[in-house]
């Protein structure tokens, strides 16, 4: 297997009496897209801002391209962060111009990448605008080019597909699976577990600035294939015991269920209950969302074999 790309072990991170990282460890490979997964506050992005020496951990140790971070390796990054940073009172392409130069970049080698990525994301019009006259996804499409314009080898996007429409939310994908594929490495934070549901070959998830889950999706998914049943009919779902959330989606209800509760516990329980009518019922695979459900918002106990 090839190194790492990033290795973090064993990291933490107090501000007063907050512990807001609590000894996270993970791996990131060349050609991965990898999710960083985790409910607001749980420490998602102080864990990237000390993988990026914005900050410097209390303890524990971070290693990029194989060593601790170095400034020639602050330009084989790419950092697109939740919160913006594009001068919004600047036009469009000498803001990105500026950037670029900042990466490393000549002027001209600068000017000619911007032109391709200009046109590829339909901003070439729009290039002599002020960046607070855009819309919020042509800002997001800028934010991405100002990204990827140094062609980095780490590239961490958070939220990368906010404000964006499914037509330019298709474009930033295959953009990204794209990098993936030139043997880029991706870290990614985001709600949509769809999106890392469909993109990511691996993830973390951190609660409380604590690794809960880590491993393939594919092996997670299976360890929780007992934690999310399908429903047709009609029924008093979320009063059942073990059912962390009851959804409706289209002609099902699909229940999350809690560690150590059954698929055979919840049927006897719906057995029991005055006017249910079940017309099927079956397991479910579960999906990201039902995961995180279950460890985040269920409290539960993560089984072994996904964190190893």
């Amino acid at each position: 297997m090839a190194e790492p790309i990033v290795s973090i072990r064993d990291v933490c991170k107090t501000f007063g009496p907050v512990r807001a990282v609590d000894d996270v460890s993970f791996d990131v490979y060349p050609g991965e897209i990898f999710g960083l997964l985790g409910p607001n506050g749980a420490g998602k992005t102080t864990t990237i801002r000390m993988m990026l020496d914005i900050f410097r951990p209390d303890c524990g140790e971070v290693r990029l391209f194989g060593k601790p971070m170095t400034e020639a390796a602050k330009h084989r990054i790419g950092y697109m962060p939740e919160e913006r940073g594009l001068y919004r009172d600047q036009q469009l392409e000498p803001t990105l111009h500026y950037l670029a130069t900042l990466k490393g970049l000549s002027e001209a080698e600068a000017s000619r990448r911007l032109q391709k990525w200009l046109k590829q994301l339909d901003l070439w019009d729009s290039r002599k605008k002020k960046i607070q006259d855009l819309s919020r996804g042509m800002q997001q499409k800028a934010q991405l080019i100002a990204t990827l314009v140094h062609e980095p080898d780490l590239i961490v996007v958070d939220e990368p597909f906010a404000n964006l429409d499914p037509v330019n939310t298709r474009m930033a994908i295959d953009m990204l699976s794209e990098q993936a594929q030139q043997g880029k490495a991706i870290i990614m934070s985001t709600h949509l577990m769809y999106q890392v549901e469909a993109m990511c070959h691996r993830i973390v998830l951190i609660d409380k600035g604590r690794v809960v889950l880590y491993g393939p999706v594919d092996q997670i998914k299976r360890e929780f294939a007992s934690n999310a049943v399908l429903i047709y009919g009609q029924a008093d779902f979320g009063s059942l015991p073990g059912v962390l959330e009851a959804r409706q989606e289209n002609s099902h209800w699909r229940l999350s269920l809690a560690q150590g509760a059954t698929p055979q516990g919840v049927f006897r329980a719906l057995a029991q209950q005055d006017g249910a009518r079940i017309e099927r019922f079956e397991l479910a695979e579960p999906s990201l969302d039902d995961i995180f459900i279950n460890v985040v918002a269920g409290d539960g106990q993560a089984p072994e074999a996904a964190n190893a």
